[in-house]
């Protein structure tokens, strides 16, 4: 079993940063995709960013690209999101998704563990 712990949330105002982190701990995988997805109040929950193991291959909703970042420590079985110029719009509960399989994927269901999430609130 996996265990997925986010960390980072909070409050912020527009324009401002944050950087979340999601630990991996139990059975971790080498090989397996990464990412993160966020869910506002009455919304489904989306496909934020993910990557792939080696890190080479990421991929973005369209609405953060130029603003988020996201990048793994292997070595700490840790994957970070970096969200500059933050929004209201980027408003939600921020999770972390691990994947078995090394290819990364928009899908949900791609993923196999889940975090608890992390509250992100962005003022105007």
């Amino acid at each position: 079993q996996v265990q997925l712990v986010e960390s980072g949330g909070g409050l912020v105002q527009a324009g401002g940063s944050l950087r979340l982190s999601c630990a991996a701990s139990g059975r971790t995988f080498s090989s397996g995709a990464m990412a993160w997805f966020r869910q506002a109040p009455g919304k489904e929950r989306e496909f934020v960013a993910a990557i792939n193991w080696i890190g080479g291959n990421t991929a973005y909703v369209d609405s953060v690209k130029g603003r988020f970042t996201i990048t793994r420590d292997n070595a700490k079985d840790t994957v970070y999101l970096q969200m500059n110029s933050l929004k209201p719009e980027d408003t939600a509960v921020y999770y972390c998704a691990a994947s078995k399989r090394p290819e990364i994927s928009r899908d949900r269901d791609a993923y196999n563990y889940w975090g608890q999430g992390t509250q992100v609130t962005v003022s105007s």
